[in-house]
């Protein structure tokens, strides 16, 4: 089984265009240092890949 990503909001998303914000939300993040665990595949590795400056992704602990 693939492992999970940590994915965590480090910057606001005031001033950022809506696309990217609405990536935020469909990541289940809200506000900064909040944070979700999320399967790893292409699907979130792509909108992680949109809104990288914006996340810190890490490796989750099981």
């Amino acid at each position: 089984m693939a492992g999970g990503l940590k994915v965590t909001l480090v910057r606001s998303t005031i001033g950022v265009i809506p696309k990217q914000k609405k990536t935020i939300e469909a990541l289940g993040l809200r506000k900064i240092n909040s944070f979700k665990v999320h399967k790893d595949n292409e699907a979130i590795r792509g909108m992680i890949r949109k809104v990288s400056h914006l996340v810190k992704v890490e490796e989750a602990q099981e």
